[in-house]
């Protein structure tokens, strides 16, 4: 399977839709990490869920999607950009004993919500926030969008473990290229028929076909996806310098050296004495910019 991102649309109407399959990607998040099977495969919606939704508001810069518990799984969260590069993580709640491996989504996060950042190259940072009271992420995701885009938009996840998959359909606003009035709900009547196996190993093309067969569907070409991640010595650099010289140097007087790793892909980052008073001493001056 390629890791990739299919836009489609219907012809003479205005729905339109993605199709994501992701393995390589979705395999190197796990591979960093040793979480509990059920929040694997959260894990694996998640990134599935980030993929579309940035090809979907077509945003030059990062959207990120965090999910805050109150249950067992406190937190999962995952970030994708133009590039096509994807990064996740999860975190258990402390002293949480490991769900079970059918326990359901509501359950499983105990309440919460769910935070959606768009943050462009340029321009305004925006973040939405929905409610997570649905029984599934697909389901609190197309509440967002009816709450914060004014858009009808359904989505279909799943993941396995092994492979993530996804399908986004979405109503544009502009009705007056829309020569058929039944295009959306009958889209979406089919799209409800699709089962988790074949999101996960189908093709897009041959998902299309055994969806929409009779339907008119114009299919893009596909853009690739895979794992990354933003971190770098610079960016921890920059978020040491927001604790303080006097925080810093506490903590070289205790330890002798500022030893961190990202949380995402487990990269170490050193700062020795030397190395925390060059940082000091670039800093001054002008307060510290965390990108």
């Amino acid at each position: 399977m390629t890791d990739q991102i299919q836009r489609f649309l219907f012809d003479n109407t205005n729905v339109r839709g993605e199709l994501v399959t992701l393995e390589q990607a979705y395999t190197e998040v796990l591979e960093r990490h040793d979480y509990p099977p059920v929040v694997n495969r959260l894990l694996g919606e998640l990134l599935a869920a980030v993929a579309l939704l940035t090809d979907t508001v077509k945003l030059d810069g990062t959207l990120s999607i965090e999910v805050r518990g109150k249950g067992a799984l406190a937190l999962l969260m995952a970030e994708s950009n133009p590039g096509g590069e994807l990064r996740a993580i999860a975190r258990l709640a402390e002293d949480a004993p490991a769900p079970a491996d059918d326990v359901g989504f509501l359950e499983l996060l105990g309440g919460g919500q769910i935070m959606i950042t768009l943050d462009p190259r340029e321009g305004n940072r925006y973040q939405g926030i929905v409610a997570l009271d649905h029984d599934s992420l697909a389901g609190c995701l197309a509440a967002y969008f009816v709450q914060s885009e004014q858009l009808p938009t359904h989505l279909w996840l799943a993941a396995d473990g092994q492979r993530a998959g996804g399908l986004l359909l979405q109503r544009m606003p502009d009705e007056s290229r829309n020569q058929d009035l039944d295009a959306w709900d009958r889209s979406v009547v089919l799209a409800d028929t699709v089962k988790d196996e074949e999101l996960l190993a189908l093709a897009p093309e041959q998902l299309l076909q055994r969806l929409y067969h009779e339907e008119p569907v114009r299919i893009f070409a596909p853009k690739s996806l895979r794992f990354g991640c933003t971190c770098s010595r610079d960016r921890i650099a920059s978020a040491l310098l927001t604790l303080g010289a006097e925080e810093l140097r506490e903590v070289l007087a205790e330890h002798g050296s500022i030893d961190t790793q990202c949380h995402f892909c487990h990269t170490r980052y050193h700062f020795g004495e030397v190395d925390v008073e060059a940082l000091l001493a670039e800093g001054e001056g002008s307060p510290p910019v965390i990108h």
